[in-house]
């Protein structure tokens, strides 16, 4: 018995002394890296494109604003943008369609011909010169170009007349800051076109207060 003790006593403290020489022997792992804190800058958020610019491209594209502000090429099809006019409002040159004006305007009718003049029971309507020339929007300012806008009034200059149909029945309006921003951006790029905007015409018919 005192035997068998002996031998397993033996064994044991054998056993420590090797796990112990193990653990020494054994390299130390290294110690984890501290955490180090990484700044991540965010990038102008566009509307998903990678400039603002072109943001504000998209935006006039999916606004319509060609429909009304390019002037148009007749063709087999219908009338077509004229992509040397771009942007630059309704021919200062052009005349208005020749309609019964009385007649549309009591019947309460809206007639255009090309998109660019709008007649209606407000008169008679010209789409503006939106190329930065100085005919255009060219003196215009970023918070000029909001407030008109914003506010539907004419060169967003306080105190002008107001906005008519058909800019002022559009969601234009809705738009953020940010989108009016890149729109305003977008039209600083594009070609100059030296057009002066066709002041609007007064109802042919005297509205009865």
């Amino acid at each position: 018995m005192n035997k068998h003790f002996l031998l397993f006593s033996a064994g044991t403290v054998l056993t420590a002394i090797c796990f112990s020489g193990c653990s020494q022997n054994k390299p130390a792992e290294p110690a984890p890296a501290p955490a180090t804190a990484t700044a991540t800058v965010e990038k102008p958020k566009f509307g998903g494109y990678e400039t603002q610019i072109q943001w504000g491209e998209h935006l006039v594209t999916i606004g319509g604003c060609h429909d009304c502000h390019t002037p148009k090429k007749m063709t087999a099809q219908g009338p077509v943008n004229d992509s040397s006019l771009m942007l630059s409002g309704h021919p200062e040159k052009q005349p208005a369609p020749s309609v019964d004006r009385k007649q549309t305007e009591t019947k309460g009718l809206v007639v255009t011909q090309d998109f660019t003049a709008w007649i209606g029971p407000w008169g008679i309507s010209y789409s503006a010169n939106l190329t930065p020339d100085e005919s255009g929007t060219g003196r215009w300012t970023e918070e000029q170009f909001i407030y008109a806008i914003k506010n539907g009034v004419s060169k967003g200059l306080p105190g002008a007349r107001p906005l008519l149909p058909p800019m002022s029945m559009m969601p234009v309006r809705d738009m953020t800051v940010d989108e009016l921003k890149a729109i305003f951006a977008y039209l600083r790029t594009v070609k100059p076109i030296k057009n002066n905007s066709v002041q609007p015409t007064p109802p042919a018919v005297a509205r009865k207060q």
